[in-house]
C-alpha cells in the first residue's frame, strides 16, 4: 500500500480493486427488498389491475387513491406488511454482519481474495462480529438516547427566548453535533471490527480498547476523511431524488426503477468506502509489524591439524 496517499485515497483505492463486494451488496440487498414487498405488491395487484383508480397513481401520484387503497378491508394492514419489510431488513443486517469479515479481509489483500478466504473469513469472524454490532448497538442506542434528551431540553428552552430564529439555530447546532459524536462512535467501531479480522483478534475487548485509543488519537483525520464520505453520499442522494422527479415521466415505471436502483447502487459506495479508510488506516497505525530473529548458527571448532615434534637435534662432535 502506497503510505504517500491520503486515507481517502488508499480507502476509496481499496473499493475500486474490489467493486464485485458492492453489486453482491447491492443484490442482495434487491433481492431481500423482492421479497419484503411481495405482499403489498401482490395486494396492490389484486386490487388495482380492475380498478379505474390505477391510472391516477400510474400517471402520477394521487395521495387520496393510496389513502383510499390501504383503506380496504381486502388490502392488508400497514402493520403486517411494515411487519414483513422489517423482518427482511433485519436479516440483510444479518447477512452485512456475515459477509463484512470477508470485505475486510478483501480490502487488505494485495492480490484478488479466493472465494475460499472470503467465506472462511466470514465463518470465522461471524460470532466476533455478532458480539461486536451488539456492542455498538447497545452502545450507539444509549449515547443517542442521551443526545436527543439534551437537544429537546435545549430546544424547549430556546422556544421561551424572543428570538425566533434562535430554536432553529440550536436545532441545526444540535444535529450536527448528534451527527459528529455518531460518526465518531461508527470509527470506533469499524476500526474494532478491522482489528478483529486482520489481527484475527479473539478477544473482541481488546480490539475495541485498541480501537478506542486510536480513534481519539487520530480523531481529526478519521473524521474528516468519514464525513466527506458522508457528503458524497448525501450528493448521490439528491442527485438520484432530482433524477427522479426531473427526467423520468410518470407513466415511466421502468424507468423510475432504474433510476431508483441505480441510486442505492450509488448509496452503497460512500459505506465501503468508510470502512476502506478503516482498513487503510489499521494497516498504517495499527498494524504490529513482525520481527523475525535471525537464528544463531553456532559453528563447531574446526579441528587443527596435530602440530609435528620437532626433530632431536645431533649431538656435536667432540673435539
Amino acid at each position: 500500500m502506497n503510505t504517500n496517499r491520503s486515507l481517502l485515497g488508499s480507502g476509496w483505492s481499496m473499493v475500486m480493486h474490489n467493486k464485485r463486494y458492492l453489486l453482491w451488496f447491492w443484490l442482495l440487498n434487491l433481492t431481500l427488498a423482492e421479497f419484503g414487498t411481495a405482499m403489498f405488491r401482490k395486494s396492490a395487484h389484486a386490487l388495482l389491475d380492475h380498478s379505474a383508480y390505477s391510472d391516477r397513481l400510474l400517471h402520477g401520484f394521487d395521495m387520496s387513491v393510496l389513502i383510499e387503497l390501504f383503506a380496504r378491508p381486502e388490502f392488508p394492514s400497514l402493520q403486517a406488511m411494515s411487519t414483513q419489510s422489517t423482518y427482511f431488513a433485519v436479516l440483510f443486517f444479518l447477512f452485512t454482519a456475515i459477509f463484512l469479515p470477508g470485505v475486510f479481509a478483501g480490502y487488505a489483500s494485495t492480490y484478488r481474495l479466493p472465494r475460499e478466504d472470503f467465506f472462511r473469513a466470514c465463518g470465522r469472524n461471524l460470532w466476533r462480529f455478532v458480539r461486536l454490532i451488539l456492542t455498538a448497538g447497545i452502545v450507539m442506542a444509549i449515547v443517542a438516547a442521551i443526545l436527543f434528551g439534551i437537544s429537546g431540553a435545549i430546544g424547549k428552552s430556546a422556544a421561551e427566548s424572543t428570538d425566533e430564529v434562535l430554536p432553529f439555530k440550536l436545532q441545526v447546532v444540535s444535529l450536527a453535533v448528534i451527527f459528529l459524536v455518531m460518526t465518531t462512535l461508527r470509527i470506533w467501531f469499524d476500526l474494532a471490527e478491522a482489528d478483529v479480522v486482520l489481527n484475527d483478534q479473539r478477544a473482541v475487548r481488546k480490539s475495541l480498547a485498541a480501537a478506542f485509543g486510536h480513534t481519539f488519537r487520530s480523531l481529526f483525520s478519521l473524521l474528516t476523511s468519514y464525513v466527506v464520505a458522508a457528503i458524497v453520499g448525501v450528493i448521490f442522494l439528491v442527485a438520484g431524488i432530482w433524477a427522479w422527479l426531473h427526467l423520468v415521466p410518470a407513466p415511466a415505471w421502468f424507468g423510475a426503477f432504474a433510476v431508483g436502483q441505480i441510486t442505492l447502487f450509488l448509496l452503497l459506495i460512500p459505506r465501503f468506502w468508510q470502512r476502506g479508510v478503516a482498513v487503510a488506516y489499521w494497516q498504517r497505525r495499527m498494524l504490529v509489524p513482525v520481527v523475525t530473529t535471525p537464528p544463531v548458527v553456532v559453528s563447531e571448532p574446526v579441528p587443527q591439524p596435530p602440530i609435528p615434534e620437532p626433530a632431536p637435534m645431533a649431538p656435536s662432535p667432540q673435539a
